[in-house]
């Protein structure tokens, strides 16, 4: 029987899947339709669709990735509610992954710390940074664009910093005339990159969409990295 993993993305445009063989490391299936709007029509049948595609089935399923936030309040919450109805069904573990080290992780190895940005509007951007081979630096945060210099500073020395994400363009500007590299100034997961970020972590607690700027969230604790607001908090996370 094969043994897979199946990724989920619907944090932004893209309503994604992919499955990662977890005996070869290979990748084999993936669907990334860009969709705009509407995850929840489109994404048990993009699923299905990679499934059927790898010629696999729900039972091959041995564990499940899902992109939390930052990103859109109603994608992440399709996506989210249905890798934890998954994992629960199927009686397997289910894995949060944020869209930042998502986005920074086709880029991790090129040499330098990888701040990723993501444009959260109304003053402030959403930004962690991670070190040149992939460690957590400095966990999600919400802040205004001048803390980046802050953000930065204790970390990445004199070394030029790699931007991706939607507010790379506003970082570099803001960073100036410190050396920083734009890699992507797009908000797109690659779903091979979540699954593989995914596929070596142990479980723990299920996946839940992560809140920067809700009212009541919480700040981010030094062992979790990231913070979870209620999952009843009606916000916007973009």
């Amino acid at each position: 029987m094969t043994s897979v993993l199946l990724a989920i993305d619907t944090a932004f445009e893209r309503c994604s899947a992919g499955l990662l063989d977890l005996r070869s490391g290979v990748i084999v299936g993936r669907a990334e339709p860009e969709i705009g709007k509407g995850h929840a029509e489109r994404l048990m049948g993009v699923v299905d669709a990679v499934l059927e595609s790898a010629s696999t089935g729900y039972e091959d399923i041995a564990k499940l990735a899902v992109t939390v936030g930052p990103g859109s309040f109603t994608g992440l919450r399709v996506g989210v509610s249905a890798a934890r109805g998954l994992a629960l069904a199927l009686g397997v573990p289910a894995i949060g992954v944020t869209t930042l080290e998502a986005l920074a992780a086709p880029h991790v190895g090129c040499g330098k710390p990888i701040l990723s940005v993501l444009d959260a509007q109304r003053g402030e951007v959403y930004a962690a940074l991670f070190s040149a081979d992939g460690a957590l630096l400095e966990a999600p945060r919400a802040l205004p664009p001048q803390a980046l210099r802050a953000f930065v500073a204790g970390f990445a020395g004199d070394r030029t910093i790699g931007l991706v994400g939607t507010g790379a363009a506003i970082a570099k500007a803001v960073l100036h005339p410190r050396a920083s590299e734009v890699l992507t100034d797009e908000a797109r997961v690659d779903i091979a990159a979540l699954a593989r970020l995914a596929a070596g972590r142990e479980p723990g607690v299920p996946p839940r969409p992560l809140y920067l700027r809700a009212a009541d969230a919480k700040p981010a604790s030094a062992t979790a990295g990231v913070a979870f607001g209620s999952e009843s908090t009606p916000q916007l996370l973009l």
